[in-house]
């Protein structure tokens, strides 16, 4: 076993066979111990003390999915719904700007009326009065001819998290009018644009085995993604899921230490759920291999309403007090912050 962890933090690579053999003996000993200082080590290595900040803006949580453990699902009825107009994205980037953000995470449910036109119109008002800056689109499936017109328009980077990599269990998660091979060819024909590709997964989800959870991690080492979101399944009350056990931060971290060994090029958010189980869950991931974190600029109006799990953190903070906040916390962990674009090192090598 402990043969097996040298391997995977001297090569960064591990068979399918080899990753589900750790993933059953890591609470032996002190795996998980060399696990996690394996992982921190690796982050350390190719990003050293810097943990990125990224300024998010959830501009809509309309969406027309009808995932099981979405809380802004289609068929949520009790969801107060709402899309931010591009003047008010703008608002959001410029506040995110002063702060000293050079990095802007749009992310939406998937949510049509926000059309080819009107996306362009978004990324030019921004990259028009920025054009420095990063930014990456979060809003789901669309046809790659769409996405090549919002890489030409001034998107940077795309964060579609795969959501599992078992086509067993996606099926059984989500409507049969989405298709896991879409999913995945749309991450492929991402990368094919030359888009910072996100992809990622959740820990914990109802029937999720030691096996899916390998496939999750074989699938990342051999894609190689850009940016890699993993969180731990929180059940909202408002899905078919609700009172589901949820996943834990244990397994998350080990999740998130695994994937820093395999993808150590990747950048790996602290992800806010994370902070919503643990108050000092995001530092504890920074710890096992993070090196980024997203502030939500959003407007405070709007905060609670993008609510895909219950009990989100930070619904009521102003983005300044956010940004200070975990500014503090990242630096009594014992790490730097970094405002700067912060792109993935995976990408830069071949760009």
């Amino acid at each position: 076993m402990r043969e097996l962890l040298d391997k995977l933090y001297a090569t960064n690579s591990l068979t399918k066979e080899e990753i589900i053999e750790v993933l059953r003996h890591l609470d032996e000993a002190d795996h998980k111990d060399v696990l996690f200082d394996y992982a921190h080590k690796t982050r350390l290595a190719h990003y050293g003390p810097r943990v990125f900040m990224r300024g998010l803006v959830e501009f809509s949580n309309y969406c027309k999915q009808d995932c099981l453990y979405c809380g802004i699902r289609a068929s949520n009825r009790k969801v107060e719904r709402y899309r931010l107009t591009p003047q008010d994205i703008l608002e959001c980037c410029t506040e995110g700007y002063e702060l000293g953000y050079r990095t802007f995470v749009l992310q939406s449910g998937e949510d049509f009326w926000y059309t080819e036109e009107r996306l362009e119109e978004i990324l030019g008002l921004i990259k028009g009065k920025y054009p420095e800056v990063a930014i990456t689109l979060s809003i789901g499936e669309r046809s790659r001819a769409t996405y090549e017109r919002l890489y030409k328009a001034g998107a940077d980077r795309f964060l579609l998290r795969h959501e599992t990599a078992s086509k067993e269990l996606y099926e059984k998660l989500h409507p049969a009018s989405m298709s896991f091979d879409n999913r995945m060819e749309c991450l492929r024909t991402l990368k094919e644009i030359g888009y910072q590709v996100g992809a990622g997964f959740m820990v914990g989800l109802p029937g999720q085995t030691t096996h899916h959870l390998a496939e999750d991690l074989h699938f990342l080492h051999t894609f190689q993604p850009d940016m890699i979101g993993i969180g731990p399944f929180i059940a909202h009350n408002d899905t078919p899921l609700k009172g589901q056990k949820g996943g834990t931060v244990e397994d998350t971290l080990t999740m998130v230490a695994f994937t820093r060994l395999l993808v150590p090029k990747a950048n790996l958010p602290a992800t806010t759920a994370m902070g919503t189980l643990d108050p000092q869950g995001r530092e504890r991931a920074i710890k096992a291999g993070a090196n980024v974190v997203m502030p939500n600029l959003s407007p405070i109006s709007v905060k609670d309403k993008y609510s895909l799990y219950e009990n989100k953190i930070c619904t009521g903070d102003e983005a300044s007090h956010c940004r200070s906040c975990l500014e503090m916390r990242i630096k009594v962990s014992g790490f730097d912050i970094d405002l700067g674009r912060g792109d993935s090192l995976n990408w830069i090598q071949h760009a």
